[in-house]
């Protein structure tokens, strides 16, 4: 009799188990005999959106790549009969920010061939599609977090003589300790105004400004245009509820993720009002992904990306692409084992896989909006 091997059994995926059944149980099956709606939640997920908003390269043959900042120049008189040999102040001032690639992210999942045979719909497909999510997911809150980071920091240009601009952190609302201003339209409304004006004083192109809120926020924006004609609106009806730089502020263009730092959580926090709370509550039934709590990313990571208790007040972000970059080292994959592989254990592993990492560019392309205390969250990395 063939020899196996049990000790994985509980961390197998059972498609077909009711409510996650043993797998020795006779709940493992219990949902082959009907249609499985899971296609129908396939829309049901968070968009991501960072790859596309900050400047991205691919890196080979090395760990790192470098990207250069170059800092403001001059103009000045030419005096007839001088050669000319630069600016006699130096300038422009130059910079270097080395970005290192994170240790492989990965998700995966272990289908039974059998289980795979009985199921009534595209199991792979599916499968492949839920760790295509967890990886973006990741990969945007990595981005968002480096924005973070860059709007608490310095210019990276440190020569003499020269001070660059560096990062902005806007309160949101009136003076005060109360974080339910992150909610407040006409607060968030001027705090994109200030924003816009900071980045316009720091030299920073009107070209790819962007805006990320949390879900709740952005509606709340909407709810005001109908009144507010400060909002600029390209569409109306349906393109308003994707949040997808449909509606602008200033030349803003605002998205909304529940991937962004909020109140030291992903996307969204309940609770009663207090500095770290906007008080909403809980709609209920809401999942343990929801509001899901940010952890402490820099003991997993090469890059910093800050601890959890760095990002208590935050609630989002306004920036143009310059703010951070993104190195890839390997795209987003997906992998399959097959062959001896499939037949030693009469199944496949559906493997999902990425390599990359994120950092701050240049710090005055970076907006943080704060509620809930009167003192801007403190710079980290």
């Amino acid at each position: 009799m063939a020899q196996q091997n049990s000790t994985l059994t509980t961390a197998l995926t059972s498609p077909g188990a009711n409510n996650g059944a043993a797998a020795n149980t006779t709940e493992r099956r219990a949902l082959y005999l009907k249609l499985f709606s899971g296609e129908m939640f396939k829309g049901f997920q968070r968009n991501t959106i960072a790859r596309d908003l900050v400047m991205k390269r691919t890196l080979q043959n090395g760990k790192s790549l470098q990207f250069i900042y170059t800092g403001r120049t001059t103009a000045e008189y030419h005096t007839p009969g001088n050669s000319i040999l630069g600016n006699s102040d130096g300038a422009p001032p130059v910079a270097e920010k080395t970005i290192t690639c994170d240790d492989l992210l990965i998700s995966s999942a272990f289908v039974y061939e059998l289980d795979e045979t009985l199921a009534h719909y595209d199991l792979r497909g599916e499968i492949s599609k839920k760790i295509g999510y967890a990886l973006a997911e990741k990969y945007d809150r990595k981005i968002f977090r480096a924005i973070a980071k860059a709007a608490r920091k310095a210019s990276p240009i440190t020569k003499s003589n020269f001070v660059e601009p560096g990062g902005t952190q806007i309160k949101v609302g009136a003076a005060g300790t109360n974080a339910d201003q992150a909610y407040v339209a006409t607060s968030l409304i001027n705090a994109f105004y200030d924003a816009a004006a900071a980045l316009d004083e720091k030299g920073v192109s009107g070209e790819g400004r962007v805006g990320v809120l949390n879900p709740r926020q952005y509606y709340e924006l909407i709810q005001e245009t109908g009144s507010n004609g400060l909002i600029n609106r390209d569409e109306t009806g349906d393109a308003l509820q994707t949040g997808n730089g449909i509606v602008e502020i200033a030349g803003i263009k605002i998205y909304k993720s529940m991937n962004i730092p909020f109140f030291g959580r992903f996307g969204t926090k309940y609770g009663a009002t207090d500095g770290t709370t906007p008080g909403v509550t809980d709609p209920g039934r809401t999942g343990d992904f929801v509001g899901e709590a940010m952890g402490d990313d820099h003991n997993q990571t090469v890059n910093d990306y800050g601890q959890q208790a760095k990002f208590n007040n935050s609630c989002g972000l306004i920036f143009q692409k310059e703010a951070a970059g993104v190195v890839e080292a390997i795209g987003p994959q997906v992998q399959v084992t097959s062959g001896d592989i499939s037949v030693v254990y009469q199944g496949d592993v559906i493997l999902g896989r990425l390599a990359m990492g994120a950092d701050f560019l240049n710090p005055a392309a970076a907006v943080e909006l704060y509620a809930g205390t009167n003192t801007a969250p403190t710079a980290f990395g």
